[in-house]
C-alpha cells in the first residue's frame, strides 16, 4: 500500500510503481521510491514531474499506405508507445532506414512520405520535451514502401495491319496487373495483361505511335511518352538461299556430277501466304542397274531442284559413263549457274573422267594421268559463317590413272582405288558426287550427289510456320533477325 505519509516534499505521497494511487486524476503526484522521482499523472498517463529527458519510445511497427500514391513517393505510416521512464514528451520524430526520411508531431501514428518505391524500410522513434531528446527506439520490422508503378517505356515493331509492343517499367513494388495502351492516330485502346503485346486493327501504310499506362493494386501510372512510330505493312524482306541436290557421278573412269545450282538474294514475301519450299535431294551415281532417262548405261542422275516460293535453283547434269573408248565428261552444274563440267581423256586403257561443274567455275579437264578435278561452289553467309556450296564432283580413273578430288563446296571424289565407286557429295551442300574408277570390275558405281539446302534469314518481330513434311531447324536469332535452314522434304511455309 501506498504510505499516505508526507514524503517531505509537503505532503505528497510516496511508495513503489504499486503503490500508485487505483484512480488518479489529471495532476495527481506522486514520489516513486522505485525510479527515484516525482511523478505527475496525464492523460498520457503518469510521467516524471521533475526536469528529465523523455523515456525512449517502444512497441514500433510501420505499415505501408501505398494506394494512390505516386510513383517514388511511397508512404507508411508508423505507431508506436511513449516511453513512461522519462519525462513528458511534447512531440515525436520518426526516421527511416535507409533514406532518413522523417515525419515529426505530438502523437502516434507519423505518416512519414517521399519513400522509393519497392524499397524496404526500417523506422526508429525519438521522443522531445523542453529538457532534451531520448535515444532511438528500437527499429520497426521493415516493410517495403509501395506505389503506382512507373510511367511505362514502350517499344515498338510492325507487322501485318498489327504493331507488336513491348511495355518495360518499374512496378512500384507490386505486380502490374494491365496495361492501357492508346494508338495514335484513331486514338483506338486497348488493354494488355501482358508483354509483349500486339496491337490489332491497324491500317497498313499509317504510321503509328503509342502511348500506354500501368496498373497495380496501388493505382494506375502516369502516361508514357509515346513510342517510337512504326507502319505496319502486309510483307517483309526475306534473304534467301536456295541450293539443288548435286547429281550423281558416272560409274567407270568416268565424270563427276555436277553441282546443284544456286539462287542467293531477297524477295519480297506477303504476310500470311503459303508458299512451297522444297529440299532438292542428291541425284544417285551411275551404275549397272537403271538408266537415266536420255542417257546411256552407267551415267549418273541429275539431282533434284529446290524451291523457295517463285525461286528455283536447277538440277546439274550427271556425270557421263566411259562409254568405251570415249572420254567421260563430267556434268555441268545446275541453273542459275550451269557452269560445264571438264572433258575426259581417250582409250588405250586411260579413259579417264573430267570433273563435274560447280556453282563457281567449270569442272577441270581430264590430262596428265590425273581425272578432272570438280569445280569449286560458290561461298555464302547467309547462315552466319562464310560457306561453300554446290562443289563439283570429281573425275574417276583407269586403273593407271589417278582420280581427282571434288570441288570445295562438298564435291565428291573420285574413287580412290581401281576398282572403285566414287565418293557421295556432302549433304546439304548441293555437291556433285564423284565418277567411279575403273579396273575392270563392273560393279563399281558413282557417287551419289549431295542433297540440297534452303535457309532463310528475316525479321526476329515475324514468325514462320512450316508445314509438314519439312525437316527445318532455327540456327540463329541475334542481330534483329532469325535464320532457318532446311535440310529436308517438301511443303508449305509461311510468315506471320
Amino acid at each position: 500500500m501506498a504510505d499516505l505519509r508526507a514524503s517531505g516534499l509537503g505532503g505528497v505521497p510516496k511508495g513503489a510503481t504499486a503503490d500508485r494511487p487505483a484512480s488518479p486524476s489529471i495532476g495527481d503526484v506522486f514520489y516513486n521510491g522505485d525510479l527515484g522521482y516525482m511523478e505527475m499523472y496525464t492523460a498520457q498517463g503518469w510521467f516524471a514531474a521533475t526536469p528529465i529527458n523523455p523515456g525512449i519510445p517502444t512497441s514500433v511497427v510501420a505499415t505501408n499506405t501505398g494506394s494512390g500514391r505516386a510513383f517514388n513517393n511511397g508512404r507508411a505510416s508508423v505507431a508506436f508507445n511513449s516511453g513512461t521512464d522519462g519525462g513528458l514528451p511534447t512531440s515525436f520524430t520518426v526516421t527511416s532506414s535507409p533514406g532518413s526520411y522523417t515525419a515529426t508531431g505530438s502523437s502516434s501514428p507519423l505518416v512519414v512520405t517521399g519513400l522509393q518505391s519497392n524499397t524496404a524500410y526500417t523506422y526508429t522513434v525519438t521522443a522531445t520535451n523542453n529538457f532534451g531528446t531520448s535515444l532511438s527506439s528500437s527499429a520497426s520490422s521493415a516493410v517495403t514502401a509501395t506505389t503506382v508503378p512507373q510511367a511505362p517505356s514502350i517499344s515498338a515493331s510492325a507487322g501485318n495491319a498489327q504493331a507488336t509492343l513491348t511495355l518495360t517499367g518499374a512496378t512500384g513494388g507490386s505486380s502490374i496487373t494491365s496495361w492501357s495502351i492508346t494508338s495514335s492516330p484513331a486514338t483506338t485502346t486497348q488493354t494488355a495483361t501482358s508483354s509483349p503485346y500486339t496491337f490489332t486493327g491497324l491500317t497498313n501504310g499509317t504510321a503509328y505511335t503509342f502511348t500506354a499506362t500501368a496498373t497495380n493494386a496501388n493505382g494506375t501510372s502516369a502516361a508514357s511518352a509515346a513510342s517510337n512510330s512504326v507502319t505496319p505493312i502486309n510483307n517483309i524482306t526475306v534473304e534467301y538461299l536456295v541450293v539443288s541436290g548435286g547429281s550423281g557421278g558416272g560409274k567407270a573412269h568416268a565424270g563427276g556430277g555436277g553441282a546443284g545450282g544456286v539462287s542467293a538474294s531477297s524477295l519480297n514475301y506477303i504476310l500470311e501466304t503459303n508458299v512451297t519450299l522444297t529440299v532438292g535431294a542428291g541425284g544417285i551415281g551411275g551404275n549397272a542397274n537403271t538408266i537415266p532417262s536420255g542417257k546411256k548405261y552407267g551415267d549418273g542422275f541429275p539431282g533434284s531442284p529446290s524451291v523457295f516460293s517463285s525461286i528455283t535453283s536447277g538440277s546439274g547434269v550427271g556425270g557421263q559413263d566411259v562409254g568405251g573408248t570415249s572420254g567421260a565428261a563430267g556434268g555441268a552444274s545446275g541453273s542459275p549457274q550451269s557452269n560445264s563440267g571438264g572433258t575426259g581423256n581417250l582409250g588405250n586403257n586411260a579413259e579417264s573422267g573430267g570433273g563435274g561443274g560447280g556453282a563457281g567455275g567449270t569442272g577441270g579437264n581430264s590430262g596428265n594421268g590425273v581425272a578432272g578435278v570438280g569445280g569449286i561452289g560458290l561461298q555464302n553467309s547467309i547462315s552466319g559463317t562464310s560457306t561453300y556450296y554446290a562443289g563439283g564432283g570429281g573425275g574417276g580413273g583407269a586403273p593407271n590413272w589417278s582420280s581427282a578430288s571434288g570441288g570445295l563446296g562438298g564435291g565428291g571424289a573420285g574413287g580412290p582405288s581401281a576398282p572403285s565407286s566414287g565418293f557421295a557429295g556432302t549433304a546439304n551442300t548441293g555437291g556433285g558426287g564423284g565418277g567411279g574408277r575403273s579396273g575392270g570390275d563392273s560393279n563399281q558405281t558413282g557417287g551419289n550427289g549431295g542433297s540440297g539446302i534452303v535457309i532463310l534469314k528475316y525479321p526476329s518481330s515475324n514468325t514462320i510456320t512450316v508445314g509438314a513434311g519439312l525437316t527445318s531447324s532455327e540456327i540463329s536469332n541475334s542481330g534483329g533477325f532469325r535464320i532457318r535452314q532446311f535440310t529436308a522434304g517438301t511443303g508449305t511455309i509461311s510468315f506471320s
